[in-house]
Order: structure tokens, then C-alpha cells, then sequence
């Protein structure tokens, strides 16, 4: 009885001894786990974006195209980069150009890679906030292109999704980097500044083409070309060959792998979908090497 009452206190201090070693074992890797940077699909576009000398070098050769582009256009007075929207004797009308904004001649990687580092998602909100701190900087090779447009007597206009609200810190932006402006014209067109002026661009690109001949249409998004964006990946295939020859021509594209209407169609462009539904829907749609 003696042996046996002498040997607890022995067992438990080794059951103590175990527990406490194990734990010491464990503290690393649930610290480690704690302190892991929040997954984001917005990683490694925005790192492109902001680090990289081939994303500066494609968006500076779309400019040096645009610039080739709108010489050609002025020599041509049927040339048109609205040929939904131009009516009537265009041929006549003085020249414009209508370029996008955000990610086409503004940087807003910023914006992004704050998403990116704190694990959210886009909000109106957080997006307005952005916008008023007017620190946007300018896409390379967009405000050379925007201020050769206007020495030729170009009226460069501005349709963006950015909304009415936001036009003073919009063009205050603009206005800081130089810019053209306008003058007495309003260049500024921004969604919801008239009642039918929604997400879809082309009543803008009427609203120019009535008193302008358009030279040539610049945007980061599929949206900024026409207003059948939003199908899904065959349709949109479909109305990309509709319009084959006009890309490099009068329609120039910039490079923006951070969102846009490219994302948001395997989910159906259905942004009220759960995080992890819409991610699941967009590796659904990648044709993936079955592996070896």
C-alpha cells in the first residue's frame, strides 16, 4: 500500500510533464497560423500591377498604339470608334476621344491591394473614401497620350462608372496630374449624372457622338467597348469576334487582371453570392492539366 501511494505523485507530475511539453510543441504552429496573411485572388494581380516592369511596358505600348491610332483617324474622315452610336454625317463633326478611367488612365492598385492585405472585398463605402483622398496615379503613357489627343484639337472625354457624387474628387485627380479638361465643355460622364446613364456605357457614347466624330474608344474592360458585357463566356466570345477588327484599331485595350467583367462571368456576374461560392464557380471554369 505504501509502494503504490508513493508512485502518484510520480505519475501524475509525468502526466503534467507530457501535457505541458505538448502543448510548448503545438504554441508555434497556432502562432504561426494566427499571424498568416489572409488569403486574396487579388494577390498576385495586384503585385503585377503595382511591381512589375512588364505591366508598365504593356500599358505603355497600348498608348504608343492609341497615339499611331489617332494620327491615322485624323487622316480619315470615316473613321469611327463608335460605330454602334455615330449616325447621321459624322464625317464632319469635330473629333473626340473617349477614354475610361480607373485602371485605364488612373492607377487605383491601391485601392486593390488594401483589399488584398486586409482579407475584404469591394464596397461602395470603402471605394467613396479612396476616391476622396484623390491620390489615383496615372496609368503609364495615358496622360502623354491624353495631352497629344488634345494638342491636335481632340476633345478627350471622360465615361466612366465613377458616380455623379464622386466627379469633384474625380476631377480634381485629373486636374492634378494635368490632364485636359475640357473647357467650356462638360467631359466628365459619370453614371448616374442623367437618369439613363446606368453601369452600361452606351448611351454615353451616344451623348459624344451626337456632336462628335469619335476617333477612338480606350478602356480596360469589355464593358467600355459595348454593352453586351455581361453574358457568359460564350457570348461574350461571340461579340468579341462581332468586333475583331476593330481592337488595336479603334478600340484599345489596357491590361487589368485585378477585376472586371472577366471575373465576375462564371458566377454570372451575381455579386450577392458568398465569397466561397463565387471562388468555387471561377476554378470551375479553368482548364486545368489533369497532371501526371
Amino acid at each position: 500500500m505504501i509502494a503504490a501511494s508513493g508512485n502518484r505523485p510520480r505519475g501524475r507530475w509525468l502526466a503534467i510533464l507530457v501535457l505541458v511539453v505538448a502543448l510548448g510543441s503545438t504554441a508555434p504552429v497556432v502562432a504561426q497560423q494566427a499571424t498568416d496573411p489572409p488569403a486574396s485572388d487579388l494577390l498576385n494581380a495586384v503585385l503585377w500591377m503595382q511591381r512589375s516592369v512588364e505591366y508598365k511596358a504593356s500599358a505603355l505600348t497600348a498608348f504608343a498604339l492609341a497615339r499611331i491610332r489617332l494620327d491615322q483617324a485624323l487622316a480619315d474622315p470615316n473613321w469611327t470608334g463608335a460605330p454602334k452610336e455615330q449616325a447621321g454625317a459624322y464625317q464632319s463633326l469635330p473629333t473626340a476621344v473617349i477614354l475610361d478611367i480607373d485602371e485605364t488612365i488612373l492607377d487605383n492598385s491601391g485601392y486593390q491591394a488594401w483589399m488584398a492585405l486586409k482579407g475584404t472585398t469591394f464596397d461602395p463605402k470603402t471605394w467613396n473614401a479612396y476616391v476622396n483622398t484623390v491620390t489615383s496615379l496615372p496609368i503609364p503613357g495615358a496622360l502623354e497620350f491624353a495631352q497629344y489627343a488634345d494638342s491636335k484639337g481632340v476633345k478627350v472625354f471622360y465615361v466612366t462608372n465613377r458616380t455623379a457624387e464622386e466627379e469633384p474628387a474625380t476631377r480634381k485627380n485629373l486636374e492634378k496630374f494635368g490632364f485636359p479638361m475640357g473647357g467650356t465643355a462638360d467631359t466628365m460622364l459619370m453614371t448616374r449624372k442623367q437618369p439613363d446613364w446606368g453601369s452600361a456605357k452606351g448611351t454615353r457614347r451616344t451623348h459624344v457622338a451626337r456632336n462628335y466624330r469619335v476617333l477612338l474608344n480606350v478602356g480596360d474592360n469589355f464593358g467600355d467597348f459595348v454593352d453586351e458585357y455581361r453574358g457568359g463566356e460564350a457570348e461574350r466570345l461571340k461579340v468579341l469576334e462581332q468586333h475583331k477588327d476593330r481592337w488595336g484599331r479603334e478600340w484599345i485595350m489596357i491590361a487589368n487582371p485585378s477585376y472586371g467583367s472577366f471575373e465576375s462571368a462564371p458566377f454570372g456576374h451575381d455579386f450577392k453570392l458568398p465569397e466561397g461560392e463565387k471562388r468555387k464557380l471561377k476554378r470551375g471554369a479553368l482548364d486545368a492539366w489533369p497532371g501526371p
